[in-house]
């Protein structure tokens, strides 16, 4: 016999309890509680049944309780300590709120200096392993390995991101808003992103049944999301910013065909319909030959890609003459530093053009617009409230009204978005020119091949391939064309 204090210690969900029972049962065993209301009789079996149901009926109660409360601290400003903190930031004594940590935050800003200098990911992972940087863990779950895919994660986590006082009032409450210092930035951790649910399962072991729990974890809502202000990593915004652009398309250089591939992983295109190319290899003579092909035509045929409709033309191209064209055109730029830096400046000033005037003068002028709409809208208010229109002419006042406030605001962000565009060009090239002055012109060609993959993503190239072989580059510098395979025409973007 297998004795309990109350039913519910066995379990408090009525089927795993009858099928435990029955297991049980099967080995000569009974389970038997202090709280039992049954003797065998149906009526004794329909009172156990209802207690089940009611212990079943307050582990959701109990659930819902806690989870409530859990969100109603994060609504407070305040940190559910229920498990390790960021790397680089600690739990206070009472575990509701971050504080930094030196020693790691140390190396937070290592990790986003390195991705924004055109490391890769797995490149700063093994950089941190050789130097014995300790990876995030304790006493007992530590290891000695870092992942590239926890630093990816680092990298796009908004802890280290610092926001100014008017980008995180809008996000909080007006309670948490008023605790917080307005001349200062803070982090954002997000609370209740993903919601995690659990259930048992039986197995089959080594020994006889097995019963496991099975977790499943959902992405919440964006709008479930809760801000919680934590204190600043102190890493540039400039710098997350750059790093987060740098890992979109990075990934570890490929070994395909047995060789190193110079240009980084989503670099080289298919002209004719954009595509990523693919990279493959074929053996011949015992050697090894590498292709770059449409991943479209490889999947769906000949027909599928519009670059070869009509003529004749190659559908594969050797990897090597791509990237012998591509670094001949690089080390040429790289050379001139002058032309370099005018190229860039060049660039900056075709983008700032291209803007219908001064984004700060058209700024303040729908800023300007919005607060005369906010004027006008509590004037109409007002009027209908003592009579002087009806609610008909109202909500056509309103309904004018709104169209213009969603006009502004669309401007608004359009000329947000141009003005970080000029932003990270800036970056961009001070970045390419730091980086540049520390490679002397006369080294260039005795750089490796990884050294060039880094300088590759420093430049965020963007290749693409034509049907008669010719390429057409883009980067940081604008964009260049091959007409025969050597002759480099520059052509900047408009």
């Amino acid at each position: 016999m297998v004795l309990a204090q109350d039913r519910d210690r066995f379990s408090r969900e009525p089927a795993y309890t009858y099928l435990l029972r029955r297991e049980f049962q099967e080995h000569g065993c009974e389970l038997r509680a202090l709280n039992d209301r049954g003797d065998g009789s149906p009526e004794g079996e329909l009172t156990d049944g209802i207690l089940d149901q009611l212990a079943k009926y307050e582990r959701a109660k109990i659930s819902e309780r806690s989870r409530r409360g859990r969100l109603r601290k994060a609504r407070e400003g305040k940190m559910n300590k229920n498990g390790r903190a960021n790397y680089g930031f600690r739990h206070n004594e009472t575990g509701d709120a971050y504080e930094v940590y030196e020693p790691e935050m140390v190396v937070v800003h290592r990790i986003f200096s390195s991705v924004v200098n055109g490391m890769s990911l797995y490149g700063v992972k093994r950089a941190l392993e050789i130097d014995g940087v300790p990876p995030p863990g304790n006493a007992t779950k530590g290891g000695e390995y870092w992942h590239a895919s926890y630093l990816r994660k680092l990298v796009q986590d908004d802890v280290y991101t610092p926001y100014p006082y008017e980008e995180i009032e809008p996000l909080v409450t007006p309670e948490v808003a008023a605790k917080l210092d307005s001349s200062k930035r803070y982090g954002i951790y997000w609370f209740n992103r993903t919601r995690t649910t659990r259930k048992r399962v039986s197995t089959n072991g080594a020994e006889g049944r097995e019963y496991k729990w099975r977790y499943s974890v959902r992405k919440n809502p964006r709008e479930q999301w809760i801000a919680i202000p934590i204190p600043e990593a102190g890493v540039p915004r400039e710098l997350v910013e750059a790093a987060r652009e740098m890992i979109q398309d990075n990934r570890p250089p490929s070994s395909t065909g047995r060789r190193f591939w110079q240009l980084p992983s989503g670099t080289v295109r298919c002209s004719g319909c954009r595509t990523r190319m693919t990279r493959y290899a074929s053996a011949a003579g015992g050697r090894i030959y590498s292709y770059y092909r449409c991943a479209r035509l490889a999947r769906l045929g000949k027909d599928s890609c519009p670059s070869l409709e009509g003529h004749r033309s190659r559908k594969n191209h050797r990897a090597e003459n791509v990237e012998q064209l591509v670094w001949e055109f690089v080390s040429d730029l790289m050379k001139d530093p002058t032309q370099l830096r005018e190229d860039l400046e060049r660039m900056i000033e075709m983008e700032k053009s291209g803007s219908h005037g001064d984004p700060e003068v058209e700024a303040k002028a729908w800023l300007d617009k919005l607060a005369e709409l906010g004027q006008m809208r509590r004037g109409f208010q007002e009027q209908a409230a003592r009579g002087y229109m009806t609610f008909d002419e109202l909500g056509t006042a309103l309904d004018g009204m709104e169209e213009t406030r969603r006009t502004a605001e669309r401007e608004l962000a359009a000329l947000q978005s141009r003005r970080e565009t000029l932003e990270q060009l800036e970056l961009d090239k001070e970045a390419l020119l730091e980086h540049y002055a520390r490679i002397a012109p006369e080294a260039l060609d005795s750089l490796t091949l990884e050294e060039r993959h880094r300088l590759y993503k420093l430049l965020r190239l963007e290749v693409s391939v034509r049907p008669d072989s010719s390429l057409e580059v883009r980067g940081v510098f604008g964009e260049c064309i091959s007409l025969s395979g050597s002759e480099l025409v520059p052509r900047y973007r408009l």
